[in-house]
């Protein structure tokens, strides 16, 4: 009998295409079968995540949890951004933990699984070139990594201290994975880097003269890839050349997710943004005046060391001019092996908490007149989930959830719909004939 794989994910897009990569070396090469019930696992990865405090203190009662409800002879396997970070802290603290495998390390993961107590958390460790066997979530978008790793510096972050340095993928494994993943049925292509427009800064096998652009044009020339994604760009790198393909490539979706962080350049200094307020602006405003219909999401921090009433209000000024159609927001977390965790000024707790609310509260206010500009517009969507009710969701270009009455003949299909109902997150519409 095949033995059986659960998993669970935690933490970003990139993490889902980690633990995709894991289940399909063991599915493929170790005889695994997926399961849905811990119960019945004969092995059980967690792949964590470490950006903030809080999944970290969570990750031991959910170890707990797991040991008490699995099989007697099942392994335990925790994987991930915090497994590179506590790496041989965590067998000390949970005995019955099987092995820890580190983001960088995901390949390894077929030879973890036989040796007890496995630590495997090395950083310099270079997956770049590593072909991994075939496994998506979905039959209808694919994931692809195109780089590993971050040599951004930001003072809050724990990313480069979890996958190490930035390394891209080259760019005929990207361009072969899309077509492979194209062929069998995903029209939606969705790149994956820490931070995607900074690829081609440095390959492990040579030297090429390639950027982000660059490998946009490469992708969107497969001819059965009908649309692309990505996540995330730096504001720092979003230079003319990128937004332009942005704005004029057909197959390129209309959203774009730019981390704002704080809007205060006193603060983007202390966090080594690389940007300021001012540039942050110029660029959203381009791509608003380019792309009239684009959605735009971001990241933002509120409580970050030295934050001031006055730093706060700059924030707010960012949020009111560009209007973001998705915010991202929360409170500062101070992380291990990061700068800012012993900055003076640490901003209280409660203070953080208003500042939270209220940025969070007008946000809301401001969707609600965002999503009503909605009413009456086609868009062509995606379907790609049934939802409860009778209902198929899909997507916009523009990055709108978008549901209407219907059945699976609808999932992987190009349809245009109506919006008869707007809500803050997601639209609902009819079918155009």
């Amino acid at each position: 009998m095949k033995k059986k794989l659960y998993i669970e994910t935690l933490g970003c897009a990139m993490n889902v295409r980690d633990s995709e990569h894991m289940i399909a070396e063991l599915t493929q090469k170790e005889d695994f079968t997926l399961t849905n019930s811990l119960e019945d696992a004969d092995l059980i990865l967690i792949n964590t995540c470490s950006v903030r405090e809080k999944p970290v203190h969570k990750l031991f009662s959910e170890i707990g949890y797991f040991n008490k409800k699995k099989k007697a002879d099942a392994k335990i396997g925790v994987c991930g951004c915090t497994a590179s970070h506590l790496g041989e802290e965590i067998i000390k603290k949970a005995p019955y933990v099987s092995f820890v495998l580190g983001a960088r390390n995901v390949s390894k993961i077929t030879e973890v699984i036989k040796k007890p107590k496995a630590v495997e958390v090395d950083l310099d460790y270079d997956e770049s070139t590593y072909a991994f066997s075939d496994f998506r979530s979905s039959p209808y978008k694919a994931f692809i990594n195109i780089s590993i790793g971050c040599d951004k510096k930001c003072t809050f972050c724990i990313v480069p201290n979890t996958r190490g340095e930035e390394i891209s993928i080259p760019p005929e494994l990207i361009v072969q994975e899309a077509k492979k993943a194209a062929k069998n049925g995903a029209k939606e292509i969705f790149l994956l880097g820490q931070n995607v427009n900074n690829y081609g800064r440095r390959f492990s096998d040579k030297e090429r003269n390639i950027d982000f652009t660059d490998l946009l044009k490469m992708v969107s020339e497969i001819e059965e890839v009908k649309r692309i994604r990505f996540t995330s760009p730096h504001p720092l790198h979003m230079d003319d050349r990128f937004l332009e393909e942005f704005a004029n490539n057909p197959k390129i979706c209309k959203s774009m997710h730019m981390p704002l962080q704080s809007g205060s350049t006193k603060i983007l200094r202390a966090m080594k943004r690389g940007y300021t307020k001012e540039w942050f602006l110029d660029r959203a405003m381009k791509l608003r005046e380019m792309v009239p219909d684009v959605h735009i999401s971001t990241d933002i921090i509120v409580g970050f060391p030295g934050e001031s009433e006055e730093d706060f209000a700059h924030t707010i000024d960012v949020v009111k001019e560009v209007g973001f159609e998705q915010i991202f927001s929360f409170k500062y977390s101070p992380r291990p092996l990061t700068p800012a965790k012993d900055y003076p000024n640490q901003v209280d707790d409660s203070t953080a908490s208003k500042r939270l609310s209220y940025l969070q509260e007008l946000h809301f206010s401001m969707l609600d007149t965002i999503s009503q500009k909605e009413l009456g517009k086609v868009y062509e969507v995606y379907f790609e989930e049934l939802k409860p009710g009778g209902y198929v969701a899909g997507r916009s270009s523009n990055n709108w959830i978008v549901k209407v009455k219907g059945s699976e003949e609808l999932l992987g299909k190009f349809v245009d719909v109506k919006i008869t109902k707007t809500g803050r997150l997601s639209l609902e519409g009819e079918l155009i004939a």
